[in-house]
């Protein structure tokens, strides 16, 4: 037993005057209970009981001690129990790391309704397409898009990542469309280089899933996904892009998409999380609150809204 215990079976002593029936209360044997006053008194120094064969009386070492202690114990006990009381409502601060343009594009626009419906939760947002030790950098949620394994976390999909080559309608009306994975290097081409690794995303195709380098005075190459869409919208180039990306583009018709979409294999958007038996109620409703709001967009882990999207060829004219 730890001290806080040994005091709490001291005090249970007290109130019923014995070992035997303080140790029916505490579910103890009597000689548990007798070691552990035994225990107390050679750790803090003070003799506590006058015992007899009959009797078991406090000495005044005793009754001082149980009345210092036992106000101690019942604020620790009431300080316990507020705090449990606290943790089942949603609070405290929330750390969350996200990818710069889902976040920004997909997380960013929920914040304000879900501090609506959690006031009591304060949220900290950072912005970072690096890899993110959550463990190590004290974040309570990730989400991350790409491929992923880490058996530490619990692993959430939101969605698989569907790619999407785009053109502006600018752009169709001074350049033919490519029909072909050939006619690509006929075309300038927008690229998102990774900041990470260095590699530029590949250009992919489902029958090949091949890469296609353009010619470098042909290309544009950026670090900022939502950078590379613009880009594309303003009729720079084609790119190809995650379906998250170029979603509100698509919307607006400021860029129509060539080709259907293309959905590599174990490519897919994630929500990470800790291991916990007692998961904070705040990361709870957060993870719960995320994975409704990405299926309200048309999007759930086997499947997104870019799986209908017609390609520009097979528009009517």
């Amino acid at each position: 037993m730890d001290k806080f215990k040994l005091m709490h079976c001291f005090l249970t002593v007290v109130d019923h005057g014995s070992y035997s029936q303080a140790a029916r209360v505490l579910a103890l044997s009597p000689s548990t209970v007798s070691k552990a006053i035994s225990r107390l008194e050679r750790m803090i120094d003070i003799h506590l009981f006058q015992r007899s064969t009959r009797q078991l009386r406090l000495t005044c070492e005793g009754k001082q001690y149980a009345l210092k202690i036992r106000p101690l114990l019942e604020q620790l006990e009431s300080c316990e129990t507020n705090i449990k009381q606290h943790c089942k409502i949603p609070s405290g601060q929330l750390r969350v790391t996200v990818p710069v343009s889902y976040g920004r594009l997909y997380i960013q626009p929920l914040l304000k309704s879900f501090g609506q419906l959690y006031p009591e939760i304060s949220i900290e947002l950072c912005y970072d397409d690096k890899h993110v030790d959550i463990i190590e950098q004290g974040f309570d949620v990730c989400i991350r898009s790409g491929t992923l394994v880490d058996s530490r976390l619990v692993v959430r999909q939101l969605s698989p990542i569907d790619f999407l080559i785009c053109a502006s309608p600018a752009y169709l009306t001074n350049y033919n469309a490519p029909k072909t994975i050939e006619e690509f290097p006929q075309h300038r081409w927008i690229r998102f280089r990774f900041q990470q690794s260095g590699q530029l995303l590949p250009i992919m195709m489902p029958e090949s899933m091949a890469i296609v380098e353009s010619e470098q005075d042909q290309t544009y190459i950026v670090n900022d996904g939502e950078a590379m869409a613009e880009l594309c919208a303003d009729g720079v180039g084609l790119t190809q892009a995650p379906h998250f990306i170029v979603r509100n583009l698509l919307k607006e018709q400021r860029i129509v998409s060539l080709f259907p979409s293309f959905h590599p294999k174990g490519f897919g958007v994630y929500l990470l999380y800790l291991k916990q038996e007692n998961l904070p109620e705040r990361v709870k409703v957060f993870v719960d609150f995320i994975v409704k709001q990405v299926e309200l967009l048309g999007e759930t882990p086997q499947k997104t809204w870019a799986r209908s999207i017609k390609s520009w060829s097979s528009a009517p004219m």
